[in-house]
């Protein structure tokens, strides 16, 4: 599978989320299950975080990678409320606890919030330092709040995209791009619905043989540097996800979705979910 470096770490192109992993309990055995199957496939790179099912998503994390740690890139994500000095210090030693490990190789500030991101950064080195984290980068940051951060030790930026939210395209990505920064992109397909739907889409995946998920997922990771990280539960949903990483769109095809998604033109608010 294609990587990208991450801080000094090869990961691949393609991972796994877990929004919405850990909600019922009765289906953590599934979610772990399916974590598993896409690390077998080469999907290493799980990304979670302390606010998905307040926990519950890093304990089925904890689950799947249980005596196979050192085949994961472990990524995950600190409440804004909980990003100061001593705050970052007792989260992170919470998700560690779930998740079952000695170590988180990527932490991450989810959003901006109350805290200065100086006194974040400053805890973040301390957790870095301790061996408590591999590296540290955040989440929903735009180009401004980058700028300010100004801190070249960040490993990566964390954000929506998919051919719906095209926003990034028109000065983040490129900025990114220009400080080599790599960008994960959560909700690379949405959250199903629509753009599944959509009849270019699916007319571009029947001409390759893939599902319109494969065909987001591809047009996702053709930029250098980005990362992206579909949550799957359905192992032929796993499978489908590994393979889309093969997936080689053609000019035609990108131009089909410029035209079904128009990029952007001018500067726009960075879109959250």
């Amino acid at each position: 599978m294609r990587t990208v470096q991450v801080g000094n770490r090869q990961v691949p192109v393609i991972g796994q989320g877990t929004w919405y992993m850990g909600e019922h309990p009765d289906q953590g055995k599934r979610e772990a299950d399916a974590l598993r199957l896409g690390i077998d496939l080469g999907l290493t790179l799980i990304d979670s975080a302390e606010m998905y099912a307040e926990g519950g998503a890093e304990t089925v994390v904890g689950q799947a990678i249980a005596g196979r740690r050192d085949q994961v890139y472990l990524v995950s994500k600190v409440y804004p409320h909980n990003a100061s000095r001593k705050g970052i210090a007792a989260a992170c030693e919470r998700s560690l606890q779930r998740l079952g490990t000695e170590s988180i190789d990527l932490y991450l500030l989810h959003w901006r919030g109350q805290y200065p991101l100086e006194e974040t950064v400053e805890a973040f080195e301390r957790l870095r330092e301790a061996g408590k984290i591999g590296r540290w980068g955040v989440s929903n940051f735009d180009v401004d709040d980058l700028i300010e951060l100004d801190a070249p030790a960040c490993a990566t930026n964390q954000v929506l995209y998919n051919p719906q939210a095209r926003g990034i395209e028109f000065d983040l990505l490129p900025w990114c791009q220009r400080q080599q920064l790599p960008l994960m992109a959560y909700c690379p397909i949405a959250q199903a619905g629509r753009l599944l739907r959509h009849p270019v889409l699916n007319e571009i995946a029947e001409r390759h043989d893939a599902t319109a998920a494969q065909v987001s997922l591809a047009w996702v990771t053709r930029h250098q540097g980005v990362i992206a990280i579909p949550k799957a539960v359905e192992p032929s949903h796993v499978q489908l996800n590994a393979a889309a990483a093969d997936l080689v769109l053609s000019a035609d095809d990108l131009l089909a979705i410029d035209r079904a998604f128009a990029p952007p033109t001018h500067k726009q608010p960075l879109a959250m979910v």
